[in-house]
């Protein structure tokens, strides 16, 4: 009995000691690398940067008010759609004490020129009745009358101006009404009903009661970095994204680039404005943020790869090609234009060459070109 214990004892140290070295040595040997390849497409190339900015209306005017005082009525509210010289709002004039009370004191005066030209009108019209004087010397009075009546009229009308800012004799001209300067759409009423606005002058520039815009002649506003402005030119195309709207875009013509660029968080910024080119159907919003692409170069339908299947030796670029099972010989390649993904190939390879990619070698569920 003691005997077998003891081989089995020696048995089990056997076996033991066998397993230790299998798995060592399995431990230690290394897995074959097994590198993806794929091969060339035939794909267009767009090299374009990319200009952040909003669109806006080309013209947005603020309508101001032509009088001081308070607003009365507002007509209109952000959405309508106006005409030129359509109503915007009314004024109610708060006359200043100083111009109304010299606009009281030429009307009583004009008052009493009137009655005093009148009472000597009469007394040389009833001696002229008599023939007591010829027509030629009743004719002087009749003008100072005539006169003295026209200043009273224009006396009277400049209080009411003054007062109401209209006359009753044409209050369809009056300065109270604001007024639509340009057709189009009213995108802000910043000003409510009972509040105080001030006429524009040389020390201030006016409350405004209301901003009209064109939307259908609408720009983007945006800025590219110095390193790619040199590459831009008017009447190049734009497409612009609009991130409040999804699932479309908008086409837009460049037509200026600022001579000055300004410096923004350490970069040198230049300004460009692209016209927006609008379908029947397509509306955009004052403000809305957005992104331009800008075209600098492309290619339609070359020979291209992926970047990442490029080597470098020195100044020199190289694929490895596969002559074999996981075998590679090594290639260089001219490259023509790139848009950070893929690389327009101008000679080198093939389109049925199995290229290696190098910094790839997990296997993988073949994919396109992939193997």
């Amino acid at each position: 009995m003691k005997k077998f214990v003891k081989i089995l004892l020696i048995l089990i140290l056997v076996v033991g000691f066998v397993y230790t070295l299998y798995y060592l040595y399995a431990k230690s040997e290394e897995k074959p690398v097994v590198y993806q390849t794929e091969i060339p497409l035939r794909t267009d190339i767009v090299k374009k940067t990319v200009a952040t900015g909003s669109v806006v209306p080309r013209k947005e005017i603020e309508v101001k008010p032509q009088v001081s005082g308070i607003i009365d009525e507002i007509y209109v509210e952000a959405g309508t759609m106006v005409e030129k010289n359509d109503r915007i709002a009314l004024v109610k004039i708060i006359p200043n004490m100083v111009s109304l009370n010299n606009a009281e004191n030429r009307l009583r005066q004009a008052k009493i020129s009137l009655e005093n030209a009148k009472i000597d009108l009469d007394r040389n019209q009833k001696l002229r009745d008599k023939n007591v004087i010829a027509a030629a010397e009743l004719q002087p009075f009749t003008l100072r009358y005539k006169s003295a009546e026209e200043e009273y009229k224009a006396a009277y009308d400049n209080l009411e101006l003054i007062k109401k800012g209209e006359t009753s004799n044409n209050k369809s001209a009056t300065n109270r009404l604001i007024r639509a300067t340009i057709r189009g759409m009213v995108l802000d009423v910043p000003v409510e009903e009972g509040n105080s606005v001030i006429e524009a002058n040389t020390m201030n520039d006016g409350t405004t009661v209301a901003s009209v815009a064109d939307m259908n002649d609408l720009i983007f506003e945006g800025n590219v970095d110095e390193s790619e402005v040199g590459k831009l030119k008017e009447g190049m195309d734009l497409i612009l994204t609009i991130g409040a709207i999804e699932n479309e875009t908008f086409d837009a013509v460049l037509e200026y680039i600022s001579p000055k660029g300004v410096e923004e968080e350490g970069a040198i910024q230049f300004e460009i404005r692209a016209a927006v080119k609008l379908q029947e159907d397509q509306f955009i919003r004052a403000g809305y943020s957005a992104n331009a692409d800008i075209v600098l170069d492309r290619r339609d339908d070359v020979l291209a790869i992926s970047e990442a299947l490029l080597q470098f030796d020195g100044d020199s670029a190289f694929v490895e090609v596969e002559t074999g099972e996981q075998e590679f010989e090594k290639r260089y390649v001219e490259t023509g234009l790139s848009d950070g993904i893929h690389i327009e190939l101008l000679s080198g390879v093939e389109a049925e060459d199995k290229l290696k990619l190098w910094n790839r070698s997990e296997p993988s569920v073949p994919q396109g070109g992939r193997r």
